[in-house]
């Protein structure tokens, strides 16, 4: 690879990192606020389903991006991305620490009260989302590669799709039980948001296989790339 592609590609894993870290803070910021993914909101034997948190949202959108970084350059890069998260969502706990400490003035638009309303349990938010992000975001990485070896790189839809359902199970049931845990959530919610998540996740991880063969499609046209070939951008 010539040097103006390697700057091309390095630039581009970087542009795939930085929405991946904005996806998984963001997630973890908004979670509070729910909603009803209507027209699908009903019971099954009493437990509603379909009441989401606006946080798993963006939260799908971290799964694409590793499988496209797992895809073009490779599973230590993508668990780069991973530990890059991890180090996100600290310092993001750091801020929301200091801003809960910091009185507000009286000229604030914002008083204690509100900001401590809407932030104060992200912390443990963050915390709860990061214990069940890093085995989520390990195993699926590892569930990928372990299906890309064993197709010798064929059948993108297999990977993609086998790798995000194990893990999203995973997440939505350790993240949703850890926040019951912490009584951010009350535990008669805790079925029918494990549901809900897994089934919303599940469906968007269907939905963006045809947008996970577009952009890999592209990226390898654009770099000369064979079906199991990777980028090293070292």
């Amino acid at each position: 690879m010539n040097s103006e592609n390697k700057l091309l590609a390095q630039k581009l894993y970087l542009f795939l990192g930085s929405i991946f870290i904005t996806a998984l803070v963001v997630s973890n910021l908004i979670f509070q606020k729910f909603f009803s993914w209507h027209p699908f909101n009903f019971e099954v034997f009493g437990i509603k389903l379909f009441e989401l948190s606006v946080g798993v949202l963006p939260y799908p959108i971290t799964f694409l991006i590793t499988d496209i970084i797992s895809e073009i350059f490779g599973k230590r890069k993508a668990n780069q991305v991973v530990v890059m998260g991890i180090v996100s969502s600290i310092f993001s706990i750091g801020l929301l620490l200091l801003g809960n400490v910091l009185p507000a003035n009286s000229s604030s638009p914002i008083n204690d009260e509100t900001f401590n309303l809407v932030f104060s349990a992200s912390p443990l938010a963050v915390l709860a989302s990061m214990s069940a992000y890093l085995i989520a975001q390990f195993l699926d990485i590892r569930i990928y590669h372990f299906w890309k070896q064993l197709t010798k790189g064929k059948y993108l839809w297999l990977r993609n799709n086998f790798s995000t359902f194990s893990s999203q199970i995973i997440d939505s049931t350790t993240v949703i039980a850890l926040l019951c845990f912490f009584d951010i959530l009350a535990w008669d919610l805790f079925l029918g948001l494990v549901l809900s998540s897994i089934i919303f996740k599940i469906s968007v991880a269907i939905i963006d296989t045809p947008l996970l063969y577009l952009l890999v499609g592209l990226i390898r046209k654009k770099f000369s790339l064979g079906i199991n070939d990777e980028i090293d951008i070292d």
